[in-house]
């Protein structure tokens, strides 16, 4: 086992990185990130999944399959049962493609809710994190059309409470919340929706209530704005797309993909498989770089205090 430099007796945490979908960018960015100086200089990172020539070319580039799909899966099952028993620290995934996932007949569009579902997680939550900023969702992949239906005051303040607790762990000792509103102008009181009124506002007083440094909703036009500035540590967003494009627009590359509320620590790239530059030697790799970082970070933490 790998030590930390400088220190010899202190190991480096052992970080699982999945190569996602074979058919796409996710091989090659395992690999650049295994072989990174600065991942190699924090971690003992460790490869699951098709990863070296012959493997791969079992799957066409590119190509969605029920093949790729099934490798993907098998990958991180067995790099968080290793987790889950002690052998790994952490696990980074290179993204999968949720249409090879359905073509293999696998039940869960992706990472988040499939790792809740193999760890037993009843509270989680989707993070992404850069230094720039943060963004929690409190709906991940559904339909737009139905997000005001799975909005309720029950999941708002779960998702309130877990980033709270879990933000600690990440810098941010007491953590300032804020909400985005749901609709325009955050509902303008009742005139644009009422789900900003009805839902939002009651779960934060709630939140505050118990504590919770929590303010909102805002404005979503403006709110992210605000916690780029540094006047937030976090942002709680009410769907997928309204917290993804502000940290795009601020981090892409450097933003990670981390799921709050797992037993195990699991980071990811803030992109997807990218199948149109797969095998071309081209992908940039710097997104896999910080979620392995991160995940050695996060990782160590959890092996000091075990």
């Amino acid at each position: 086992m790998r030590q930390l430099r400088g220190v010899s007796n202190i190991p480096l945490p052992r970080v699982g990185i999945t190569v996602g979908d074979p058919a796409g960018i996710g091989p090659e960015i395992a690999r650049k990130a295994m072989e990174h100086p600065e991942v190699r200089a924090v971690c003992e990172p460790i490869l699951f999944g098709p990863s070296t020539p012959g493997e791969i070319e079992r799957f066409r580039a590119g190509e969605i399959s029920a093949a790729a799909g099934q490798a993907a899966y098998d990958a991180i099952l067995e790099a968080v049962a290793a987790a889950i028993a002690g052998r790994l620290e952490a696990v980074a995934t290179a993204p999968v493609n949720k249409e090879a996932f359905a073509a293999a007949g696998i039940p869960w569009h992706g990472h988040t809710e499939l790792l809740a579902h193999l760890t037993g997680a009843e509270r989680f939550a989707m993070m992404f994190y850069a230094e720039a900023l943060r963004v929690v969702l409190a709906t991940v992949h559904i339909p737009l059309a139905d997000v005001p239906r799975a909005l309720t005051r029950e999941t708002v303040e779960a998702v309130i409470s877990l980033a709270a607790s879990e933000l600690p762990r990440f810098g941010h000792p007491r953590p300032r919340l804020a909400v985005a509103g749901l609709n325009p102008h955050a509902g303008e009181h009742g005139l644009f929706g009422t789900e900003d009124e009805v839902v939002l506002r009651p779960a934060i007083h709630a939140c505050r209530s118990r504590g919770i440094d929590v303010d909102g909703p805002f404005p979503a036009d403006t709110i992210f704005l605000r916690a780029l500035r540094g006047e937030f540590d976090a942002v709680v967003a009410c769907y997928h797309d309204q917290g993804l494009i502000p940290v795009k627009m601020a981090a892409f590359g450097r933003a990670v993909n981390v799921t709050i509320g797992l037993p195990i620590v699991r980071t990811s790239v803030d992109h997807g498989t990218a199948f149109d530059i797969a095998r071309r030697g081209i992908a940039d790799a710097s997104s896999m770089v910080e979620a392995v970082k991160l995940a050695a970070r996060l990782g160590g933490r959890v092996r000091d205090k075990g």
